[in-house]
């Protein structure tokens, strides 16, 4: 079954390249299609997030987040470099400015993985990205993944049911939807908008 897109508008071949971004629910699979992108369509580039919290074993320098101390990341702030970042769990993340710019400038496609508030703080800070909202295929499913083994207590798991929704309500907020029915195919459908954005040949064979 192929993903399902929503809402794409054509795009004219001779625009420069725009910032893709992907958002959506908890547990939807937005890391999962990421994952696939990096292994699948190198070509694109993936933007690295700036984060205060530690490295977990595994994680690499510039590679999975660049790790920074508090006061790094408030000069980043400070001095614009970020075009998005919020507090979570304690720790701060953000994205990188110039990075971005400098690929986009390049003429590469260059696609975000971020939360809804990321999402909303980049398209004020760049008015022509391309907001891509993933959903689940059904509510039901997206239940299903969110509830995991069942180990989280009753009240956890009704956080997070409160909070899909809150998120899902935003679908409109952006400019096409793709329905994660799988994995590879959505990763397919996004490589083709960011080319079409990018003016780039399709090389995903």
């Amino acid at each position: 079954m192929a993903a399902t897109s929503r809402g794409t508008s054509p795009v004219p071949p001779d625009v420069r390249p725009r910032l893709t971004v992907l958002s959506g629910p908890s547990g939807v699979g937005k890391s999962t299609v990421v994952a696939h992108m990096r292994t699948v369509h190198p070509e694109v580039w993936l933007s690295v997030s700036a984060t205060t919290r530690k490295p977990r074993p595994g994680e690499r320098n510039g590679v999975h987040y660049f790790f920074v101390d508090d006061e790094e990341f408030d000069k980043l702030v400070a001095n614009g470099e970020l075009l998005e970042w919020a507090e979570f769990a304690g720790n701060r993340y953000g994205t990188p400015r110039r990075a971005v710019l400098d690929r986009l400038e390049a003429g590469e496609p260059v696609l975000l993985e971020i939360d809804l508030q990321g999402a909303r703080l980049v398209r004020q800070s760049m008015a022509d990205a391309r907001l891509v909202f993933l959903a689940p295929p059904s509510w039901d499913e997206l239940v299903r993944r969110l509830t995991g083994r069942g180990t989280e207590a009753p009240e956890v798991i009704e956080r997070r049911l409160a909070a899909a929704r809150i998120e899902l309500a935003a679908e409109s907020e952006f400019d096409t939807t793709l329905v994660n029915t799988s994995v590879e195919d959505v990763a397919r459908e996004l490589l083709a908008l960011m080319l079409q954005a990018s003016d780039l040949p399709d090389s995903s064979g």
